[in-house]
């Protein structure tokens, strides 16, 4: 129910929606049960055991006052017009009733529907953002297929089990309330045996359903493995190819999909149970009460006439289907609440790098940055161990090493993309906890060593993240990482779509744009991951000239393998297993003859 009660906290914004839906509601179900009633005094005409009332009764709001009032006009009209005129005039009133009870009910879906797809819409806002607001520490433990899953199926899920069923929760409730409390005003004593009955179908059907949540659970964790699958395959199919291992991939996804259609053949033969149960217990219900009514009436125990007991038998008949629409409703919000549980576990993830109550402004990079003793785990493991560095306004400071030495790492931690467990790193000797996260990422301009890249025009993967952008600067910025040319190539120039993650681009021509990018965003500090590793010769000699300039006067990051790229560094800091073992400049680390010379002498002969 908790998960529950956090859905419904979505609904709360449309309270002024959902009170009319439930008036309207109301309205379409005192009409209904308005036509329903006039079969009473259709048959006792129809079979001339009509009431002959000759008095009226003070005007009150009670069922005996009611009743006798409608009879005294009743028979008035038998006896000034005839019996056919008051049929007609009994049918008239159920035909307008009828238009009423179906307008209002209109209205009250009509409400409801900003509702239903006001919630869905918000849900979906708010897992969004929550997926932002993430650490990438989170996404690298999770599956991506199954996050996926989370944001899109389990919130279907919800849409047509949970919403779906907010219409059948506001109004069959309220109809068979009101319906067994006019039952009650029309004979206590068979409506109270009614009331016997009831809990007990209801028991039968909620112990059924209470069981689809965890095969519902259960379900939805196996599509997100089967999201995740084609995921990779997706991205991989590169690899897969070359590798002939399209057999392998196909069995292991036949077999993920072999598993979730069992758990699903058995969700949905729970599920489909509902209808036929709650027919059966229904029909048993009405059964039971044609047969103890019945008795009654024939032994006179009670004030029922045959044609009332038929009109009690008619009302009872209309509350079977809002029953049973009910306990559908209640099997399909099991099953969503599986999907709920699943939502929240997203939304309830705690946002480990948050801005600190006492964070301040920063819009300028004035001295440097310092690491003093930083440390950082993953998964209790050492990725970097008591790095301690300064990095100072205006110099070129590469990092170099072998594959998971931690250079990637490093750099990560200055924007503050993962939390340093151990240590610190200040900016200006500001903490960079204190500084709003904003501000300090606004510092900087990223490149990655595999470029990204969006499914959208070249001109938007430019000024990406950019205001009030010129058309100048962005061509400007193009030139610079001598993308312009090629740009200008394409079809539609600078406002050409580039496809799903720049699939139309060639490695370099990624890279370039992704150069382009940061270049545009003319930041203090510069962060190159491996920046030119995917151009080719005549590219990266530009490149490298282009960010040379770039470079000039600003305080640049730059991770390389090929050291031929950072031999004119200010200073350069060789990594080895999450450590700084080496600094200096290029010919000081020749003349160390340690790690860095070796590194180059390998290059150098390859």
């Amino acid at each position: 129910m908790r998960n529950f009660r956090k859905i419904l906290k979505y609904i709360i914004p449309y309270w002024s929606r959902v009170s009319l839906n439930v008036i309207f509601n109301f309205l379409a179900v005192v009409f209904s049960l308005f036509s329903l009633t006039m079969v009473i005094p259709f048959l006792s005409i129809l079979f001339q055991t009509q009431q002959e009332v000759y008095e009226l009764m003070p005007l009150r709001m009670n069922y005996d006052a009611i009743i006798n009032n409608f009879y005294y006009y009743l028979h008035l009209m038998i006896t000034r017009y005839g019996e056919v005129t008051a049929l007609t005039f009994i049918s008239l009133l159920v035909v307008i009733a009828s238009l009423l009870k179906n307008g209002f009910r209109y209205l009250a879906l009509y409400h409801l529907a900003p509702v239903r797809n006001g919630v869905v819409q918000d849900m979906r806002n708010d897992i969004y953002k929550k997926t932002l607001d993430l650490p990438l520490a989170y996404y690298s433990q999770g599956r991506k297929g199954d996050i996926i899953s989370r944001m899109t199926n389990d919130v279907y899920q919800i849409e047509i089990s949970i919403i779906h069923s907010l219409a059948m929760a506001f109004r069959d409730p309220m109809t068979i309330v009101v319906y067994m409390a006019w039952l009650m005003v029309m004979s206590s004593q068979l409506t109270l045996f009614v009331l016997v009955l009831l809990p007990i179908a209801g028991f039968i059907i909620g112990r059924v359903a209470k069981s689809l949540k965890p095969t519902a659970l259960i379900s939805q964790s196996k599509l997100g493995m089967i999201l995740s699958v084609m995921e990779e395959t997706l991205t991989g199919l590169r690899i897969i190819k070359a590798f002939n291992a399209e057999e392998k991939m196909r069995q292991r996804f036949v077999s993920l999909n072999r598993l979730y259609t069992r758990i699903m053949n058995k969700l949905y033969r729970r599920q489909e149970l509902a209808s036929p149960l709650s027919e059966f217990m229904g029909t048993s219900v009405f059964i039971v009460i044609l047969m103890f009514g019945g008795a009654m009436v024939l032994s006179g125990g009670t004030s029922l006439a045959p044609e009332a007991f038929i009109g009690y038998l008619a009302i009872f008949s209309q509350i079977i289907q809002p029953a049973k629409n009910f306990s559908k409703a209640w099997y399909n919000v099991q099953k969503g609440l599986a999907s709920a549980e699943r939502i929240d576990k997203v939304l309830s993830e705690e946002v480990s790098i948050t801005d600190s109550p006492d964070a301040r402004p920063k819009h300028e990079f004035k001295s440097g940055i310092t690491f003093r003793n930083v440390s950082f785990r993953y998964e209790n493991t050492y990725v970097l161990k008591d790095i301690s560095i300064r990095i100072d306004k205006g110099r070129k400071v590469a990092l170099v090493g072998q594959s998971g030495a931690g250079k990637s790492t490093f750099v990560d931690l200055i924007p503050r993309f993962f939390e340093v467990d151990e240590g610190e790193i200040s900016m200006d000797g500001i903490p960079i906890k204190q500084i709003r996260i904003k501000d300090l990422r606004k510092l900087m301009g990223n490149v990655n060593q595999e470029p990204i890249l969006f499914n959208d025009t070249f001109y938007n993967n430019i000024a990406f993240g950019a205001t009030d952008v010129s058309d100048e600067a962005v061509i400007r910025a193009a030139k610079i990482a001598n993308a312009h040319d090629f740009i200008m190539e394409s079809p539609q120039a600078y406002h050409t779509n580039i496809g799903d993650g720049g699939g139309k681009l060639s490695g370099g021509q990624k890279q370039r744009i992704s150069i382009a990018r940061a270049i545009l965003k003319n930041p203090p500090i510069l962060i190159l991951d491996e920046a030119t590793s995917s151009l080719d010769t005549e590219s990266e000699k530009l490149v490298q000239e282009a960010l040379k300039n770039v470079m000039e006067n600003r305080t640049s990051i730059v991770i390389a393998h090929r050291l031929s790229t950072i031999i004119h560094a200010d200073l350069i800091c060789v990594m080895h297993e999450g450590r700084i073992v080496e600094t200096g400049t290029h010919q000081e680390l020749l003349k160390k003859n340690g790690i860095y010379k070796k590194l180059h002498s390998l290059q150098m002969f390859s």
